[in-house]
């Protein structure tokens, strides 16, 4: 178990949501407009997409706007993940800033709840079973995988008391990035395994006992107003001043560096767009004498937990190394900042 796992590639990191542009045409092409070249379609549809797009788009409270050193915008929407509020947010914010790319906080490994329907996942969700714990054994070693589950029964009590399944604001991130052209769809939270695994490796023994005890007899209720609660950065910052003086080192592992690992995505995803020459048509290639391609500013969306946003604002403009934070050793946990 222990080693390194490599963050994925960037070609891992699409779900295929590369554009929903068939839908969006307008019906007046058709006839002569169906022997537009590739570059000249690509061109229109990108057009029809800065239309829509908002210089200045009305954007709910609990969205914060980031810029890259090229001039991308990145629009992070903090949320709580048991909103329907949330759910709103993101949709609003998809259709005001038509993005490039949308970066949501789930990993390859959560990836199935974007296409379950509320249904089954509101079943599984409040059902813990030991094929699951079995399964989580396997895959994550006996202490990870039995955070793993500890961690489940968490979601499954909030699932219970809500009557909400999880993640429905990407979800609805994923739906609406399919509706905007020439849209990429990322994953871009750490591999969930090797979060699990660096967190065990981070509490001593009697700290794991206690975490466990706590999250095996939690029954507390939880209402909407609880979780609404929670998109109020003043109240999060609380509640994460009383984790950090209990458990520093779990705070570290499973909010601190995921924040970095979600930062450097964002900035992965806002990297400048290159457009078709003019003169580029169907079945041409490149030539000697061609003109430069122009690159543009990109529009990025990113959608994660409410708690992630105050560390990707800290994070933003400083030099990452996301290896130191992806190794599953023992004891491993230099924060994920570049020395150099």
């Amino acid at each position: 178990m222990e080693g390194e796992e490599q963050p994925p590639q960037e070609a891992d990191m699409e779900t295929g949501v590369t554009s929903g542009a068939s839908a969006s045409v307008p019906r007046v092409l058709s006839g002569e407009a169906q022997n537009l070249s590739d570059a000249d379609a690509f061109s229109l549809l990108l057009e029809m997409k800065l239309k829509r797009r908002r210089e200045q788009p009305n954007l709910p409270r609990t969205v914060t706007q980031l810029v890259a050193e090229d001039g991308s915008r990145v629009y992070v929407v903090g949320t709580a993940h048991f909103s329907d509020d949330s759910k709103r947010d993101v949709v609003k914010t998809i259709r005001e800033v038509q993005p490039d790319v949308v970066v949501v906080e789930l990993c390859q490994y959560r990836v199935s709840m974007l296409k379950m329907d509320e249904r089954t996942l509101l079943r599984e969700a409040k059902e813990v079973s030991l094929e699951k714990l079995q399964q989580a054994v396997r895959q994550n070693g006996l202490m990870s995988g039995l955070m793993q589950m500890l961690l489940l029964k968490v979601s499954a009590h909030i699932t219970e008391q809500l009557g909400m399944a999880p993640g429905g604001e990407f979800r609805e991130a994923f739906k609406e990035a399919s509706k905007v052209p020439f849209c990429k769809f990322h994953l871009g939270d750490r591999p969930i395994p090797v979060t699990f695994k660096r967190a065990i490796a981070a509490l001593s023994f009697w700290q794991k006992v206690k975490l466990a005890w706590g999250l095996c007899f939690l029954s507390d209720p939880i209402s909407k107003d609880d979780v609404e609660r929670c998109k109020q950065k003043d109240l999060l910052e609380q509640m994460m001043a009383e984790m950090i003086g209990e458990f520093p080192d779990l705070h570290r592992t499973i909010v601190s560096e995921r924040d970095i690992y979600l930062t450097y995505m964002l900035r992965q995803a806002a990297r400048r767009l290159e457009l078709p020459r003019a003169s580029e048509g169907e079945g041409e290639g490149e030539s000697d004498g061609a003109e430069p391609r122009k690159c543009v500013p990109s529009v990025v969306v990113g959608v994660v937990g409410m708690g992630h946003v105050p560390g990707i604002e800290k994070n933003w403009s400083t030099d990452l190394n996301i290896q130191e934070i992806m190794t599953c050793r023992p004891g491993a946990g230099a924060p994920g900042l570049d020395g150099q």
